[in-house]
């Protein structure tokens, strides 16, 4: 059965799942030190689609699973991870932002087949939005989970009410993403599943960027001190999160971070 918003030719367009995370992407300087990087640490493929030859699509055994962009084909922006949110108009949901006190970096940009913008929140975390067609092979992505999102940010619960009144969150119409309150945490499902969190803790003038309000981006993997000892055999650092679990942070060589996290064994759904 097609998902609502499923197109006859199998596309996904971004309306059927507004408001949830539907990709994440790296801006970096160097794109061919990236895809080694991520290939050697990760085990990812690449190959370039329709958004041109600056940008790359990573995969992993078929699977759709991130993109990378050369920091020229997004305005200059800073090296990083970036999720990016579902959305019906590009236009209106940053109308949506700057009303509600959140900033535009860049766009709308047209990025054929959709339409794409780079926003931040009133605590300054950076994230995406985009209106068109989702990638080629998204519902495997979807069903996979290779990735989850989760913001550290100063006040949970505002930055709920923000991003559920510029994306959509819990609105009236059909399909929109539910908002709950778990162990202390904002909970955001989209059609069932667990699809980011939301977290208090963050210190928006800390000196550290790392504990600056930001959206974290976890990859699910199956052999995390694997990947520890690639990041630091291929110009990286890591380091374990000393949270109880054996998740870890990693840098690449361009500074960018990310997390790796264990795959649960009896789920292809990553713990959230």
């Amino acid at each position: 059965m097609k998902s609502q918003g499923t197109a006859a030719n199998g596309v996904v367009e971004s309306r059927s799942v507004y408001g949830a995370p539907c990709w994440v992407s790296l801006s970096t300087r160097d794109l061919p030190a990236a895809e080694e990087f991520y290939h050697a640490v990760l085990g990812w493929e690449w190959r370039v689609g329709k958004l041109g030859e600056q940008y790359r699509f990573a995969s992993v055994n078929g699977v759709p699973v991130a993109g990378v962009s050369a920091v020229e084909a997004m305005g200059q922006t800073a090296v990083a991870w970036t999720p990016f949110f579902a959305v019906c108009s590009a236009d209106e949901t940053v109308a949506r932002s700057q009303e509600r006190g959140g900033t535009t970096a860049v766009g709308p940009i047209s990025f054929p087949p959709g339409r794409a913008a780079l926003l931040a929140d009133r605590d300054g975390a950076v994230f995406g939005i985009w209106e068109g067609e989702l990638v080629s092979g998204w519902e495997e992505w979807r069903r996979a989970a290779p990735v989850f999102v989760r913001l550290h940010t100063r006040h949970a619960f505002e930055a709920a009410i923000f991003y559920g009144e510029v994306l959509g969150w819990e609105s009236a119409e059909s399909g929109c993403c539910e908002v709950d309150y778990e162990n202390e945490e904002v909970v955001l499902r989209s059609q069932g599943d667990v699809v980011a969190r939301i977290h208090s803790g963050a210190v928006e003038a800390a000196p550290d960027p790392a504990i600056r309000p930001r959206w974290q981006i976890h990859f699910a993997v199956a052999d995390v001190p694997a990947c520890v000892r690639a990041a630091r055999a291929h110009g990286g650092s890591a380091e374990y999160t000393g949270e109880g679990t054996e998740a870890a942070v990693l840098t690449d060589p361009d500074g960018a971070r990310f997390f790796v996290s264990p795959r649960p064994a009896a789920s292809p759904r990553p713990a959230a």
